[in-house]
This record gives C-alpha cells, structure tokens and sequence, in this order.
C-alpha cells in the first residue's frame, strides 16, 4: 500500500508518495500534473516509469489530499510546493516532469532552483505570457458554450476535449476512466478557477533562456488545449533542448500512448549526456535539439 506522506510549505500541507525500490540506478522523477487531476492522473504510465525511476508524486495545493490555500496563487508558489516536498523526502536533486499548468510549474522551479533539477521533461504546456501561442479555438468555443450545459456534460466534454477525436472515437473507455478518475477524487470546487488563473498570470518572457537543466519537450500534434506550436516555442527557447512530437494525440498525450510516452521519457532522461567536447563541437550541450526526422521527433501514433 503506497502512503500519503505530507511536506508543510508555508500554512499548507503538500500531499505527496514515493514509489519504487531504493536503488543507485534509479534516479528521482517528480511528476506535477496540470489542472483538475491529482497524482493519480498519472495512472497509466506509472507502472512502467516505476520500472526505470523512483517516483515522486505529488498533489498540487487544492487537490486529492492537500490543503486548499485561502484566495489566488501563483506558479511561483506551486513551485515552492515542490521545493517544500523535496526537502521533506530528503531528495537533494531530482528528474523533474509537469504536465500543462505543472509543465509551467516545472519550467518556474528550473528557472529559480536549478540546483534541484537534473533532467526537464515538459509535457503539452506553454512558456507563459507574453509569448505563448493562445488557447485553440476549439477549447474557446467549448469555454463559451459550458453555461448552457450540465455540470455532468461538462466534465463530459471538457475530458473529451483533453484526448484527440482520434482516441475519443475509438477509445471511448479512456474517457469513461478519466471521468470515473476525477469523480472519485474531485478537486475543491474553488481550485480550478484559481489554476487557471494562475497558469494564465505566469510570465515566461525569456526567462527560459536561463534553463540549464536537459530538457525534453513532448507535445501533442492534435491538442486543443494547448497550442502544439507553444512545444516549438519552448524547445528554441531552452538551450539544447529536444522536441519530440506525437502528430496524432490531443492534450493527455500519456493516457492516449502510455507506452510511447513512458519510453519517450526513459529514453531521454536515462541516456548519457555527451561529453563537453562533442557538445561544444556540435554548437550545444547534451541532447540535440531534435532528431530531424526521425521518430524521436514525430511519433506516430497510439500502440495498443
């Protein structure tokens, strides 16, 4: 049975679990997810990534078991969040991974905590205001129309949204386990609207520039949730980091392609850097930037 162990940052208390075997080859890997979902939006990849990593999951400050703070907040202070469970686990240094409002997390603590980050995997998110591709048309006019709809046909059609209508039409059972997920474990009702807030407030600018951490940027060719351009913009921006794109999948990329995605990850953050000399002789540190068309950068679909 994995335990609920709790770090304080500030007033509130930061829910977290660690899972996997102690073992010198296998680093750290913190998993921060994006809007609405807990740790265990994780689900499908965790079993695979337990393999190669000791996991750090972790609820973001109003979800599954950690305190609901009092007003607004900031990436910043989500960011913060992360620091105060690595400080309780004892972790020093870590592989770190956020998806969406958590990549936006990830980025912040990378930029601001350097000395705990070690590899960056940033998962279908944005650099933040003022140079980020806006929010698809498809996820506006859903926006717009929510008012006329059902609490039930919302969360509906906002899961929906989240995955590709590829997957939605010939996986519908993802989307009756996404809701099932997030029914079993709801997020405060006050939660939500402060997370966006919070991702929509978050300034990038050219602060990414600062990153020195490996970093891999992993995007959905369909998502209409976050603009797949925003994926480009991050991976120029970043010194020496890799795009790898998977053309067909929508926003969850890692519940549409759980295998691809986890070996997309392993791949990336268990690899041996290059040696400074071949780095600077390639005009950049560690990983290329992208495998110019090979199948690290275009992955072409779901394997079930």
């Amino acid at each position: 049975m994995n335990r609920t162990r709790y770090a304080r940052s500030g007033a509130l208390r930061i829910a977290y679990e660690l899972r996997g075997a102690v073992h010198r080859r296998r680093p750290w890997l913190v998993l921060i997810q994006g809007m609405g979902l807990d740790r265990l939006g994780w689900e499908p990849v965790l079993r695979k990534l337990q393999r190669r990593f000791r996991l750090v999951l972790v609820d973001n400050r109003g979800v599954g078991h950690s305190d609901r703070p009092d007003g607004s907040f900031t990436v910043a202070d989500m960011a913060g969040d992360i620091v105060a469970v690595l400080d309780a686990a004892g972790i020093r240094r870590a592989h770190v991974m956020g998806a969406s409002l958590g990549g936006m997390v990830a980025q912040e603590l990378a930029i601001t905590h350097p000395e705990r980050v070690d590899g960056l995997v940033l998962v279908c998110t944005a650099p933040g205001w003022p140079f980020s591709y806006p929010m698809p048309a498809a996820s506006m006019r859903l926006i717009a129309t929510t008012a006329r709809m059902t609490a039930e046909a919302v969360r509906r059609r906002h899961t929906e949204n989240a995955l590709s209508a590829r997957t939605v039409r010939h996986h519908p059972e993802l989307v009756n386990r996404l809701l099932e997920l997030q029914g079993s474990r709801p997020a405060d009702a006050g939660v939500g609207p402060a997370q966006a807030a919070a991702g929509a407030r978050y300034t990038g600018g050219l602060r990414q520039r600062r990153i020195g951490a490996r970093t891999l940027v992993l995007h959905g060719g369909a998502d209409t949730v976050v603009d797949p351009r925003n994926g480009r913009l991050l991976a120029d921006r970043i010194p020496g980091a890799r795009l790898v794109t998977f053309p067909e999948l929508g926003h969850l990329l890692f519940w549409e392609d759980p295998d691809g995605f986890a070996d997309a990850v392993a791949a990336f953050l268990l690899a041996r850097p290059e040696p400074a000399s071949a780095a600077a002789r390639a005009g950049r540190a560690g990983w290329p930037r992208r495998a110019s068309g090979s199948v690290a950068e275009h992955v072409t679909g779901p394997r079930r």
